[in-house]
């Protein structure tokens, strides 16, 4: 096939580039680098240093005999452009992972809510726009996020996108099938929670292909294709902003840091590996709904996970101390998750489940690289509200001079 991949320089969206092109399939990777930019602003580095997206493509090419192609489009910001490559090149899929994907960044500042929804909603409408006006037939793949359910304890399993509900009317009872409620827990979910919206009215509408996958948290570093040259290997996230949780925390024991666990820990979390990631975008889209069909929505995770349990284990697993702080995020402090993953099961998807010597290899590379951690970067200090910002712990490590008066 002939695949399209929006950001695909990005953390899950390089890794799938590269899993799909050693299939044999024709990439095309659109980007307008804006995470290389975020970088900038932030003032922090992939832990893994990253070459441009020009090089790790010549290094494909150099050990796999693959082309991948990179193109330069801001997809929210230049319609015309993507409306006429679509119109040019007609891929035969379409896997978008064009948005700003940190929650915590979205929350920094009003600059920051109002660049989140105006990148990740015109992005997704931008595309869908394009897909009708040129009349392209190509399954459209999203990375969404399990994030749009929220993380309220409701006590039965969270089902894939939909949810029979019976509605009393005068003539009785009926049946009938909702999307599931969406509780967003920050701008960035709720940009997803969106996006939901417009798949939803554009297949009903014009008959575009939609399949919306709803991720959990991603950790690790490596696939099968980052490692066959170090020049290959995927970004690092590490700071309080963009690090997911579990490679934080083998980040922070690698470097020495403690492990910055906020509130109680009791926020449980699903979760997936690289690894699955791509392979679910290739079960994904073999799996392609007809023209006429219902968005289809996959959960796409393989676990859940309380927070602190997993500082647990990576404080045994490390010695690493654990350091219980202020929780930046309005959410609440003890939550269960119950998770529907039966769609990718059903195709094939044989998880991988937190194994020490994975873990370990993410705490390699975090030693391997550790001279470009800012530890000033560390700590997430992102708060949803002033409130909550006036008690956001800056210094976990305790290294701030202290008044003796």
């Amino acid at each position: 096939m002939k695949i399209a991949v929006l950001g695909g320089d990005g953390f899950c969206g390089w890794p799938t580039s590269l899993h799909l092109s050693n299939l044999g399939h024709e990439i095309h990777i659109i980007d307008n680098l804006s995470r290389r930019w975020i970088d900038t602003e932030l003032g922090v580095q992939s832990l893994t240093p990253m070459d441009s997206i020009q090089e790790r493509c010549r290094i494909w090419k150099e050990v796999s005999g693959e082309k991948i192609h990179f193109h330069l489009i801001d997809l929210a910001k230049e319609y015309y452009r993507l409306r006429d490559w679509l119109s040019e090149n007609r891929p035969d899929a379409v896997i978008h992972f064009a948005e700003q994907r940190a929650a915590p960044y979205s929350m920094i500042s009003d600059r920051h809510k109002i660049y989140t929804v105006d990148n990740n909603i015109n992005a997704t409408h931008n595309l869908l726009v394009a897909m009708v006006e040129t009349g392209l037939d190509a399954h459209l793949v999203h990375l969404g996020t399990m994030g749009v359910y929220g993380y309220s304890t409701v006590g039965a399993p969270i089902p894939e996108g939909y949810l029979d509900v019976s509605i009393d009317t005068p003539d009785g009872s009926k049946g009938m099938e909702i999307l599931y409620p969406t509780r967003p827990g920050s701008v960035y979910h709720m940009t997803k929670s969106l996006d939901q919206i417009l798949f939803q009215f554009y297949a009903q509408n014009d008959g575009v292909r939609v399949t919306d996958l709803h991720q959990g948290i991603v950790w690790g570093t490596n696939t099968d294709q980052t490692r066959r040259h170090p020049q290959l290997v995927n970004r690092f996230d590490y700071d309080g902003d963009y690090g997911t949780v579990l490679n934080r925390f083998l980040a922070q024991a690698a470097i020495g840091y403690p492990l910055t666990v906020h509130g109680t820990g009791g926020q449980t979390r699903a979760f997936i590996h690289i690894q699955d990631t791509v392979r679910c975008i290739e079960l994904a889209l073999k799996d392609a709904p007809a023209k006429g069909d219902r968005v289809k929505i996959f959960n796409q995770m393989t676990e859940t996970h309380r927070v602190r349990d997993l500082a647990e284990l990576v404080a045994k697993m490390t010695g690493a101390r654990i350091a219980y702080l202020p929780n930046p995020r309005k959410e609440a402090a003890e939550n269960e998750l119950i998770v529907k993953n039966d769609n990718f099961l059903g195709l094939g998807l044989d998880p991988i489940t937190l194994q020490e010597g994975l873990l370990e290899e993410v705490v390699e590379i975090a030693k391997k690289f550790a001279h470009r951690v800012d530890r000033k970067r560390v700590p997430c200090v992102s708060a949803w509200t002033r409130d909550l910002a006036s008690r956001v712990e800056r210094d976990p490590e305790g290294k701030r001079l202290k008044s003796v008066s």
